[in-house]
């Protein structure tokens, strides 16, 4: 794939649900990412690199296209900083969690949250990423634009593949061969298959996108998180009893994207207030919960387990679920 370096860099920053706010523009003043001049110290990485890219408090940086790069969610005022350094004044996040907006404004950077599933996205969500990035771009043509996930490795290189593909800047072929630059595994097949499918946008089909995003999409709470919560581990069973494979009688279930499904949800549920408002030992299990299905989730991607071991590891969850369930439900 031949990408052409430019002087535009538009990094993406991405997370699980379809959502936008139609307010106007932000005024001059108002505007974070207009209070303070670029100052490009840090280049992003080339866009022929065949290995991502990681700088001080991000991770896993991929461009994707002139002007469109993927990576981790930043970490803390060191990840800001460095993002500011490379010139970045808009982040997208593809993941669940709420982004940290304040921290970001205090670097003079602005947040737009539209967050995606595991199992992909459907064409609005990609011509509504595609639009904020051509907004970014518009509004600040020497920037680049930052999309990220969580580890900047599978929701947001899909996300950010789809949407170079809608805004005609690479083909699929050359966007999936981003994507496993990025190390997007191919067992998140609805990610891969929503950048087969992407097509370049009509000028009309962006030209009804709202320009203006939500800095944050709030969670679906803690009640109706449960609920699915609930659901997904039926779903893990039944994937378990399959040998850790689709089950026959339910071969739209992707194995590693119900494990990421279920740790993302873990990890947003640290923002609810009603969970916040629970004994620190119910935080505390929630987040143990999050790591040991990450850790699920990795031996169904990246490490090769065998179903044995991927058994013990679902054990563990259920013994600790099972655990929280007789103190905690309500």
């Amino acid at each position: 794939m031949k990408v052409i370096q430019s002087p535009i860099h538009v990094v993406l920053v991405l997370a699980p649900c379809l959502a936008f706010l139609t307010s106007g523009e932000p005024s001059q003043a108002s505007d974070p990412a207009n209070q303070k001049p670029i100052e490009r110290k840090l280049q992003p990485p080339r866009g022929d690199a065949q290995e991502p890219a990681n700088y001080a408090g991000v991770h896993n940086l991929v461009t994707y296209a002139p002007g469109v790069i993927s990576g981790s969610v930043p970490e803390g005022d060191e990840g800001f900083e460095t993002l500011r350094a490379m010139g970045v004044k808009t982040i997208i996040s593809v993941d669940g969690a709420a982004p940290a907006v304040e921290k970001a404004r205090s670097h003079g950077i602005r947040y737009v949250h539209l967050p995606i599933g595991y199992n992909g996205m459907d064409r609005q969500r990609t011509l509504e990423i595609a639009r904020a990035i051509q907004v970014a771009q518009e509004r600040d043509p020497a920037a680049p634009v930052y999309l990220h996930c969580h580890h900047g490795r599978h929701r947001s290189a899909g996300a950010l593949g789809a949407a170079a593909v809608t805004l005609g800047q690479v083909t699929p072929g050359e966007a999936q061969a981003r994507m496993k630059v990025s190390g997007t595994s191919p067992s998140y097949t609805g990610l891969y298959r929503c950048v087969a499918e992407a097509r370049p946008a009509k000028p009309e089909e962006l030209a009804v996108m709202p320009s203006d995003f939500p800095s944050v999409w709030k969670t679906s709470g803690l009640v109706k998180s449960m609920v699915e919560v609930d659901e997904i581990y039926e779903h893990l069973k039944l994937i378990e009893k399959a040998g850790w494979g689709a089950p026959k009688d339910h071969p739209d279930l992707v194995p590693a994207a119900e494990a990421g499904r279920l740790a993302d949800i873990f990890r947003n549920l640290l923002d609810d207030e009603r969970v916040k408002s629970k004994p620190v030992e119910f935080r505390e299990w929630l987040t143990k919960s999050s790591k040991e299905v990450e850790f699920l989730e990795a031996g169904l991607t990246t490490d090769g387990s065998d179903a044995d071991e991927l058994g013990k590891r679902f054990k563990v969850i259920t013994a600790s679920c099972k655990e929280c369930h007789v103190k905690y439900r309500d």
